[in-house]
């Protein structure tokens, strides 16, 4: 039985608020809310179950929230997001069997590469572009593909799925960001599926958290659904070269 304090407990609500607030803009709300579940003492694997739990609310809020303010069709997202779940599950079914500590090893490498995309490549806005691949093809390959990383690892799968919108599906940042969350969370429901099989989240500590994950989601797609690229794009860039230079860190 794990005890946490009134103040790690606080301080994990905080946490699980700010973690709202980012990842419904740009993603890597797991960079602030994985540490802080460590910190409060819990175990590595029950942390990233833990972390699944709560992460979902946010996820859904901001699905929401995009879908109330017309930038993303849930109805039509549902094929998609069940690739997604599929995924999910079956990445948090393998996580034991398969090298993750070497996909790990090159996940600064991408997420950098996807910071200076997001920094560097012009003409990036809330304007859809041409898609470089019809949508069928898309959800087909590259969804499941990103929700299978999300149940093996994790880190950075709303920059990967934004990355994916934008420069295949050719949607604006805005959009992207909306359709990300819907199948984000439709991955988060697949990893922790696929975790509860082998070890027991913190459900009521997981809860607590969703709903400050609500709060802070509905908060970040609020604003960016008003704001748009000039938001989004610069909390994505500093939230994956975050990322990357935490996973650098953790080499030494």
């Amino acid at each position: 039985m794990i005890e946490i304090s009134f103040d790690l407990f606080a301080l994990l609500l905080g946490a699980a608020f700010i973690a709202g607030f980012v990842d419904a803009i740009a993603g890597g709300g797991g960079l602030i809310t994985v540490p802080a579940l460590l910190l409060a003492g819990v175990p590595p694997v029950t942390a990233l179950a833990t972390n699944k739990v709560q992460g979902l609310f946010g996820a859904g809020m901001a699905a929401i929230t995009y879908a109330r303010a017309g930038h993303v069709n849930l109805r039509r997202q549902i094929r998609p997001a069940i690739l997604s779940f599929a995924g999910g599950i079956l990445g948090a079914l393998l996580a034991s069997s398969l090298p993750t500590d070497l996909i790990r090893m090159g996940l600064p490498v991408l997420l950098i590469s996807v910071a200076l995309f997001f920094a560097l490549k012009p003409g990036l806005d809330d304007v859809d572009k041409h898609e470089r691949i019809s949508p069928f093809l898309f959800s087909l390959t590259f969804v499941p593909a990103i929700g299978f990383y999300d149940g093996l690892l994790g880190p950075g799968t709303g920059a990967f799925f934004m990355l994916g919108f934008v420069s295949l599906a050719g949607y604006g940042i805005l959009r992207a960001t909306a359709h990300t969350k819907l199948l984000n969370f439709a991955s988060n429901i697949g990893g922790l599926a696929g975790f509860a099989l082998v070890v027991q989240p913190l459900w009521l500590l997981g809860l607590a958290m969703g709903a400050a994950q609500i709060a802070g989601a509905w908060l970040g797609s609020h604003l960016a659904s008003k704001i748009g690229a000039k938001l989004i794009k610069p909390v994505l860039v500093i939230a994956s070269s975050v990322l990357a230079i935490k996973l650098i860190s953790e080499w030494f």
